[in-house]
């Protein structure tokens, strides 16, 4: 078995109200900033075993779908790489 790390991104998608980066963007524009946007997203960074990157990356999509994001609102990106 090999050793991967995957990172995954998971954000809202387009359309769902975001109120922590609404908040940052607020407080970055009182800070004297010319920002029109900002949008939170979550990072995961997994290190898992598995026979191949094929294996990984089936298994990281798995992950994805059952727990890391909620498909109705989530949008999510990953990628995969031996270490």
């Amino acid at each position: 078995m090999a050793k991967y790390k995957a990172v995954v991104e998971v954000k809202l998608k387009p359309g769902y109200l975001d109120p922590e980066g609404e908040t940052a963007k607020l407080s970055l524009r009182e800070l004297g900033y010319d920002v029109e946007d900002v949008r939170v997203s979550k990072v995961y960074e997994i290190t898992l075993n598995a026979d191949s990157r094929e294996e990984a990356e089936r298994l990281v999509e798995e992950m994805c779908v059952r727990l890391l994001s909620n498909p109705v609102k989530d949008d999510y990106s990953y990628r995969v790489e031996e270490i």
